[in-house]
């Protein structure tokens, strides 16, 4: 039985191993990703390769995602590696500072963050643990005071809060990476912080030039991650193949009360528009560290699949101790067979019929493949072998009946039916007038 929803697994230390790998793929993982954030380009081909041989291997067919890093958007290195900051002091972000920070100031690797903020602002760093608010910009210092304190350490990501960050969603670094991923034949591109349908058409027109030697068109895949992208959403749909739910940096934007809402309507809209929807960030983190889920977490992967996502992102598989267990988590059935697909692409493989739950209740039920709808697909099923046929009424009203008489007593021959719905007075649903 094919399983509506994919499992998309990150490659990364935990994982690289081919034993590992190979346990992985018969687990359930049906698209690899490979985070350009970390490794050179070698390393990323190597892996490519090491994935497709694998999967020859188990006799498999397993997508490649090339995830770009986008804009850089961190704190630069601190001299002991981090430091811990306090509720009510001051900080400084210097975009200027070259030497590495202390629990005063810290350097910048995104330089636009000056001319990005202004007085009240607030700042959220490590992924909103830590609060700063903005008191006023000097020249290139960002004078902040901690609203809420906390340690922060070497490299963490900056994000405002409401958005407005002007960094643009690919990067030099990002340019050179779509060549990496043209040269391995990635099936999906996944671009960081898109703001608008512009910024996809200009990563698939540089993957379309970087891969035109062998024809290779991947599937472009947009990140939501700015809350400058909401209100573009369908804009940014129509020029892409699918779309990235990134509840990590979205929720620091926009606020994590917010999120459930957003990911529901962008799952419905990318459905409707026969578009893949991902759903990423920390899917089954308590896996990370143990073999078995937390109920909570458990009940978030079943209620992924309940709601035909089409792909769920499993990033932890990257440095998680038991990465196996994380793949085939929660009640996702592993693969029963490990023969190759003889028919479809892998991108129609992914897409289960448009709006099958609405042309079918049951069928579409059974594509998510959990015991409750199992359930629910047997009582319906029973329910319409059980149904009698609906009765149709036959009365006519006297002046139909006079016209049949007089066809009659005329001779005349008749080529249709005599009653037409208005004169036998039933209506669409067979009622009788």
């Amino acid at each position: 039985m094919t399983r509506a929803t994919k499992i998309v697994a990150t490659l990364g230390p935990a994982s690289s191993d081919p034993a590992v790998l190979e346990q992985l793929l018969i687990a359930g993982v049906d698209v690899v990703r490979l985070n350009f954030s970390h490794g050179k380009a070698q390393d990323h081909i190597d892996r490519a390769n090491l994935v497709r041989s694998v999967a020859d291997k188990v006799g498999k067919t397993v997508a490649l995602m090339a995830d770009l890093q986008g804009p850089k958007i961190r704190v630069g290195k601190f001299a002991e590696g981090k430091v811990m900051l306090v509720a009510g002091e001051a900080f400084v972000l210097d975009a200027q500072r070259t030497e590495p920070g202390d629990i005063s100031a810290v350097g910048l690797d995104y330089k636009e963050l000056p001319r990005d903020v202004r007085p009240g602002d607030t700042l959220l760093l490590n992924d909103g643990l830590i609060k700063l608010r903005v008191e006023n910009v000097l020249g290139e210092q960002v004078h902040t005071r901690v609203v809420l304190g906390g340690e922060l350490s070497n490299n963490k990501g900056i994000n405002k809060a409401g958005g407005g960050l002007t960094a643009p969603a690919l990067t030099a670094k990002d340019m050179e990476d779509i060549k990496t991923a043209m040269a391995f034949q990635c099936e999906y591109l996944a671009v960081s912080f898109p703001k608008n349908a512009t910024d996809m058409e200009m990563a698939r027109q540089l993957a379309y030039v970087a891969g035109e030697a062998t024809r290779h068109k991947p599937a472009m895949i947009a990140k939501i991650e700015r809350s400058e992208a909401i209100p573009q959403l369908e804009a940014i749909l129509r020029a892409s193949d699918g779309i990235m739910v990134a509840r990590g940096d979205l929720a620091v934007e926009v606020g994590n009360a917010a999120v459930p809402a957003l990911q529901k309507r962008m799952i419905r809209m990318a459905r409707e528009m026969n578009k893949l929807s991902i759903t990423a960030t920390q899917m089954m983190e308590s896996m990370i560290t143990s073999p078995v889920p937390t109920g909570p977490l458990a009940t978030v992967g079943a209620r992924g699949r309940c709601s035909a996502r089409r792909a769920t992102s499993r990033a932890h598989t990257a440095a998680s101790v038991v990465p196996i267990e994380s793949a085939a988590s929660p009640g996702v059935a592993p693969a029963q067979s490990t023969s190759a697909p003889t028919s479809a692409s892998y991108e129609a493989a992914l897409r289960p019929p448009r709006d099958l739950h609405r042309q079918n209740p049951a069928a579409g039920i059974r594509t998510t493949r959990c015991p409750i709808a199992s359930r629910s697909c047997a009582r319906i099923a029973t329910r319409d072998s059980n149904r009698r046929p609906r009765r149709v009424s036959t009365t006519v009203t006297s002046s139909a009946l006079a016209r049949v008489k007089a066809t009659s007593s005329g001779g005349s021959e008749s080529h249709g039916s005599p009653l037409s719905a208005s004169e036998s007075g039933e209506g669409d649903d067979g009622a009788t007038g």
